[in-house]
């Protein structure tokens, strides 16, 4: 019997097909997952088809990293890219509940509204907000996207990026948004060294007028910046001369949020 004679609900066409592959290759990992390994015909078993298309999910998932083959014993297990992933879901799930109390308790202390911002391509997207009290009609900057070389919390980002990666992004056209923004990349690489070495970054008036802001890197278990922490407000507050020792204040409140993320065990 075919594949194509199996059970009801085949249609022939290409849609259907695809969704019925993806449906298997999930149903794949779950059977792993639950048996912890198993072989080409123990899976074709399972998913009630013929033991070359189990070979071929297999393959597919096996080229992606999903999984791996004990060459010894010609079993299947989930191989390290479902770490990968489940680890990336993990982090951003666990950096939003560790942050409350950081960024809460930072904009308590400072009254400025406090951002914490994640890494998404060429932006920065800010996945939680707190506000202090001289902030109540601060702006809502929750879900948004922000460029990283016109932000502070983008430019811990870019100063902490591999090389390659960083040069990718200054590779590219710099738009202004404001007559502050840095838009040369020779005098951003500048700004991100000095970034890189105090510890914090800071714009001044560079993605909005009146708005000024520090930043500084929240660091994962193994070192790796996965988010930037920020605060912000408006520069008859946060003038220039005070944002040292706001960025100071930051980096020490990101300090605490990568030690509750396990960095420094």
């Amino acid at each position: 019997m075919t594949d194509a004679q199996q059970g009801p609900g085949r249609t022939g066409t290409g849609a259907t097909s695809a969704v019925q592959s993806v449906d298997r290759a999930v149903s794949v990992l779950e059977i792993l997952a639950r048996l912890g390994e198993a072989g080409v015909t123990e899976i074709a078993g399972e998913l009630g088809v013929h033991k070359s298309t189990a070979f071929r999910l297999l393959g597919v998932l096996e080229n992606r990293g999903l999984v791996a083959q004990a060459k010894d014993r010609g079993k299947y297990y989930l191989g390290a890219g479902v770490l990968r992933l489940a680890g990336a879901a993990a982090v951003r799930l666990d950096i939003s509940q560790e942050g409350v109390p950081v960024c809460r308790e930072l904009a308590d202390e400072l009254g400025e509204t406090v951002n914490l911002a994640v890494p998404d391509d060429d932006a920065a997207v800010n996945i939680m907000q707190a506000r202090g009290t001289a902030a109540v009609t601060a702006q809502d900057w929750l879900g948004r996207r922000t460029p990283l070389h016109a932000t502070a919390g983008g430019k811990v980002f870019l100063a902490h990026m591999a090389p390659d990666l960083r040069e990718g992004h200054l590779s590219r056209p710099l738009r202004r948004f404001t007559e502050h923004t840095i838009t040369r990349a020779s005098a951003l690489r500048g700004e991100l060294e000095a970034v890189a070495d105090r510890g914090f970054a800071a714009t001044l008036e560079e993605l909005e007028l009146g708005l000024a802001a520090v930043a500084a890197p929240v660091r994962s278990h193994d070192g790796a910046v996965i988010a930037a922490l920020s605060v912000s407000g408006p520069v008859y507050r946060m003038k220039a001369d005070r944002l040292p020792a706001l960025g100071s204040r930051t980096a020490t409140a990101a300090a605490e949020l990568s030690r509750r993320m396990g960095y420094g065990f």
